[in-house]
């Protein structure tokens, strides 16, 4: 019987700050990189990215890391109706760093957290009936009240046909055992807790651990001893996780580690160990739900842990199905998996969700970056500048309403009340780099000369550059603007900002239908795969359609192009959309002079105030909005 999720997740939910530094002590750490974490959570985002309807059932703070939590699921695609505010507790935390391969200092900061709240009032029956399976993690079992929420969860999972998993997940001081120092000990033993584990073990369908967690459930430190005992408690699948030896499936009894399946595992640098086996739990639950015989499935799972295992973090290091798909029919090029060119490509472009982004499949947005421009205009100075650009940041939220697919481009050096304004609002937000009317390119000197600065940048704001080249400048012009965009393009993904490149060829020279796919498959060349394209308007369908044709060869999972205005007429604006729209990689528009410049000549004289421009430059936009949708409904292109 079909149902609407795949998978629930219950127990844990954390903000983990990840030091950034590798092979230092924690005490020495001078930044981290904040990441969803808890097994959990981990476990529902890794699942989600590799197509499965996931859910968690956990508690936040009402607070910021709360939220942050709740919409970073979202973003991955997890089902949130699960996740309850607590009004009384904060969200916990977890500071981790990376030693070296085996040490890896943890803190837990989990005193009267949110997730341990969890009762079980917080089970709904309806929810658990439309799962196909239910997940629950150890640590969520060492508490009373945590103990009666999982419990009814299974039993509400078994009373609707849904199959049941354990991630025995052991961690001695969240069970009291150590010190809060002693966050990286994997193994205490303790009669207690193995009696406490052993109590519902017949509860679950599948059951995975480490040699060490199965240390704990079977009473012994005897592998294939504990295994056996935790086999006569329950018929349930175990898999034992061995690190460098694989995993090994047991589907009957447990007579040697012949006696189990196996799959292939992968030769790959160990860098960091953190969240490999809630990786691994995410690509065996996909092989388990969906029918595959244990060789695949552990060939999945393998892979998952894989990619965990080499990068930094544990939710952002898992894959997607597409990049566990070419992983798999590729195999190892490299055994440091994050400096693989090509698969650090594809993880990146099926993996990314801007924090600020919606649905990008219609792009209307409103380019009021211009500096040089406004600059230029009667009346001018950076005061009355920086006001203009929060008019325009007005007309744009009016018209996008709270609604998807609408987004602007603005600058930091005049319009930076408005970017930071603009932060949080639901807009896509783009932020020009180049210096303007550079050419050969030269970037914002605040960007400073490694592009450093970007550092700084809220996560939401998408890297642009304007780049005027051609196809016939000279090796030394060619080489030079390559050097400087991929240098900026480097930084922005070692930040984690999505990069739109700007092309405008006929500025420099005479275009004909090959001119700008020729110019993208230089930049591809060059090793720069931008997130988005912004083009000038072509009039002819078969220049589009070979700009296309270049994206697609070289990035089959780029965001897509909008069309820029170059000041245009409305008319003309209205023909060239008439044409972009026929394409589906085309997802909208770019367009500013068109809407703000008579505006802002008005405004900067005194000629007009300032509920009067923004009511001028809404209507503007408004129009163009009407005029790319109606475009895109008469050819009917799925955007």
């Amino acid at each position: 019987m079909s149902k609407p999720l795949d998978v629930i997740t219950i127990g844990r939910s954390s903000v983990d700050l990840y030091g950034q530094q590798i092979g230092g002590r924690l005490e020495d750490m001078g930044s981290f990189g904040k990441y969803i974490g808890g097994s959990p959570t981990n476990i529902a985002c890794g699942t989600a990215r590799l197509g499965l309807k996931s859910a968690v059932i956990t508690r936040v703070g009402d607070e910021h890391m709360g939220r942050f939590i709740r919409e970073q699921l979202a973003r991955e695609g997890v089902d949130t109706r699960g996740v309850a505010t607590d009004p009384e507790r904060l969200t916990a935390l977890v500071l981790l760093g990376i030693r070296d391969e085996d040490s890896f200092p943890l803190i837990f900061y989990r005193e009267n957290c949110a997730d341990m709240a969890l009762s079980e009032d917080d089970i709904d029956e309806g929810f658990i009936a439309e799962a196909r399976a239910v997940l629950a993690t150890g640590t969520h079992l060492s508490h009373p009240r945590t103990e009666a929420a999982v419990l009814k969860a299974l039993e509400l999972a078994r009373k609707h046909g849904a199959r049941t998993a354990l991630d025995i997940d052991y961690r001695p001081n969240l069970w009291g055992l150590s010190g809060h120092g002693d966050g990286e000990n994997r193994f205490i033993a303790s009669a207690a807790v193995t009696g406490r584990l052993q109590a519902t073990l017949p509860l679950f369908d599948l059951i995975v651990g480490t040699e060490e967690e199965f240390h704990i459930a079977g009473g012994t430190t005897d592998t294939l001893a504990a295994l056996r005992a935790v086999r006569a408690l329950t018929p349930a699948v175990l898999v034992c996780k061995r690190g460098a030896a694989g995993a090994v499936a047991f589907e009957g009894a447990v007579e040697n580690w012949q006696s189990g399946r196996t799959g292939p595992g992968f030769p790959i640098e160990v860098f960091n160990v953190l969240g490999a086996g809630d990786g691994f739990f995410s690509g065996l639950l996909k092989g388990w739900l969906d029918g595959e015989d244990w060789p695949r499935t552990l060939a999945y799972a393998n892979a998952c842990g894989a990619f965990a295992v080499s990068r930094h973090g544990c939710t952002p290091a898992y894959p997607s199905l597409a990049e566990l798909e070419f992983f798999l029919k590729r195999g190892v090029v490299r055994p440091d998996l994050r400096n693989d060119a090509a698969l650090e490509q594809i993880h990146w472009a099926t993996n990314r969700s801007n924090p600020g982004a919606g649905d990008w499949s219609t792009m209307r947005v409103f380019a009021f970056d211009h500096r040089a421009q406004l600059e230029e205009m009667p009346g001018y100075t950076p005061e009355r500048g920086g006001a203009f650009k929060e008019l325009c940041l007005q007309a744009a939220l009016r018209v996008a309403d709270g609604r998807p697919g609408y987004g602007i481009l603005c600058d930091n050096r005049i319009g930076r009340r408005a970017l930071h304004r603009a932060s949080g609002t639901g807009l896509w937000i783009g932020r020009p780099c180049e210096w303007p009317g550079s050419r050969p390119l030269e970037l914002e000197p605040e960007l400073g000369p490694d592009c450093g600065a970007l550092s700084e940048w809220a996560r939401e704001n998408v890297v642009k550059v304007l780049c005027f080249c051609h196809p016939e400048d000279d090796a030394e012009t060619r080489a030079a603007q390559e050097a400087t965009v991929g240098r900026l393009y480097a930084a922005a993904r070692r930040n984690g900002l999505e990069f739109l490149l700007e092309v405008i060829p006929s500025k420099v020279g005479p275009v004909d239908d090959m001119t700008t796919a020729t110019l993208i498959r230089q930049f591809y060349a060059a090793g720069i795969c931008p997130d988005w394209w912004k083009l000038e308007p072509m009039t002819s369908r078969a220049a589009w359609a070979e700009a296309i044709a270049a994206i697609e060869a070289h990035d089959p999972h780029t965001r897509g192009i909008v069309v820029l205005g170059l000041d245009a007429p409305e008319a003309e604006l209205r023909a060239s959309f008439e044409v972009a729209a026929g394409f589906g990689l085309v997802k909208g528009f770019a367009v500013g002079r068109t809407i703000f410049g008579a505006v802002a000549r008005r405004w900067l004289a005194g000629g007009i105030d300032d509920a009067a421009a923004v009511e001028e430059m809404a209507g503007r936009y408004r129009r163009l909005c009407e005029i790319w949708d109606e475009a895109r409904a008469r050819v009917g292109v799925a955007a």
